[in-house]
Parts: structure tokens; sequence; C-alpha cells
């Protein structure tokens, strides 16, 4: 299936990028062009069921990598992704083959989620897709006003045929790699909610490298892009 895609930049250095649920290929209008200044062709996918990219009837985690492979070049020199978007690039990586990942707060959750809680994830995501745009800028005080109305935006444009997957850990698996196959930076939110301090050490013991952006929450690039930018130092 062929996804949306946005581009910056052009060149034969390619960086794919992966957002996180309920977000689009918007949700990178800063990443994008900053790394088209530094010679990238910039590939930003929309998953299925987010911004422009087709609804299906039934979504699964092995589904999003399918779509994602057919729709970016393949043997990128980067790939960058977020919350689920880190979660399936996990996936994605052996098919799409970068030079380089790097993982920002990924849905590495194992299998800390009881059943109970997975089973209420649809009503709390139902209550933060209807926030107006007042309420996510409280939430979230250090976004630019850009993200925030990105944000109202891409919660319009979500299929929430999305949610009937996340009490399913068959379609939706929150597991962390075993292994690294490429050069991995796995980069966190200061006091992470979906990556432990077990599963960090762990993915270290992997060969990955592991960096804090203090301060920052799980939108790490939307919540300090310098702090961000810094902490991208040696892999971008």
């Amino acid at each position: 299936m062929q996804l949306f895609t946005r581009e910056w930049g052009t060149g034969d250095r390619v960086a794919v990028l992966v957002h996180g649920l309920f977000s689009s290929s918007r949700t990178w209008h800063r990443l994008g062009p900053a790394l088209a200044d530094e010679g990238y062709r910039v590939v930003a996918v929309d998953l299925a069921g987010h911004g422009q990219s087709p609804r299906l009837e039934n979504y699964s985690l092995a589904g999003l990598v399918r779509s994602i492979a057919d729709s970016v070049p393949l043997r990128p020199e980067l790939a960058i992704g977020h919350s689920l978007g880190g979660l399936t690039l996990s996936r994605l990586i052996r098919r799409l083959q970068p030079g380089r990942a790097v993982y920002i707060d990924p849905a590495f959750l194992g299998t800390r989620l009881p059943w109970w809680q997975r089973a209420g994830a649809p009503m709390l995501f139902h209550s933060l897709l209807n926030r107006p745009a007042r309420a996510v800028a409280r939430s979230n005080p250090r976004w630019h006003k850009d993200d925030v109305e990105i944000e109202v935006s891409d919660y319009a444009a979500f299929d929430r045929r999305f949610f009937r997957r996340f009490g399913d850990g068959r379609a939706m698996p929150l597991s962390a790699p075993d292994r690294m196959v490429v050069p991995s930076l796995m980069m966190l939110a200061d006091r992470s909610r979906l990556v432990s301090a077990t599963m960090a050490d762990r993915m270290r013991g992997l060969g990955f490298e592991v960096r804090v952006v203090a301060g920052a929450g799980h939108t790490v690039h939307r919540d300090d892009f310098d702090g961000f930018r810094r902490a991208l130092h040696g892999w971008v």
C-alpha cells in the first residue's frame, strides 16, 4: 500500500522519518528542513490511518511496516522514528537497511501494560483526540503555536478504527528489539513513561547508545527542538 509522503531537500543522502500515534509527517516541520539544509533528501510518511494516507478496515504493526517499506527509498543513510514510529521502525529495520537509526522515546513498553490498561486505552485516546487547541497548548506549554495547530489538525484526520487494535497484543505488540541491526541511538524524554530504566539498560547492553534530553517530555522534538538537535550530534 502506498502511503502519503512529504519531502524536503534533494540529493543522494536520504533520511526517512516516521511519526508517532495520532500525528503525521507534519510533526517534522522543523526537522525536515533542517536535515535538508545539511544535504539530505528527507522523506516523511503519514502512517496508515493518519494524515493523508489511506484508511483501512484493520490495522496491525506488520501492516504498518509493509506499507512504509512500499513507500520510501530502501537503504537510506538515516532513519528516525518517534513513539509508535520508533516501534514500527524497529520492525522495519531489516527490510529498510538504513545506515543508522534513531529511536525517539519509542513505544518499547514490552509487557508492562496489564490487560485492563490496554483495554482502557481507546477510551483514553478518544478523550485526548477531542481536546480543543487551548487544552493541547495548556498540556504542552513548550510547544510552538504551529505545533499545537498541526496536532489538532492531525487529531481530526486520525482514523478512530485504529483503536480496535490496541487491546490486541498480537496485532500491536509493544516489545523492544532483541538485537541491534544497524548503529542505533535511543533518545529518551526526561523520565520517559515508555522506556523504563531497566529497558534502557537492556538496550545499552545490546549496543544502543542512549541519550536523555533533560526537561523534555515524550514529544522530544517538539518540547525542546534545540536540545533535540544537540542530542542528535554525531548521528546526522
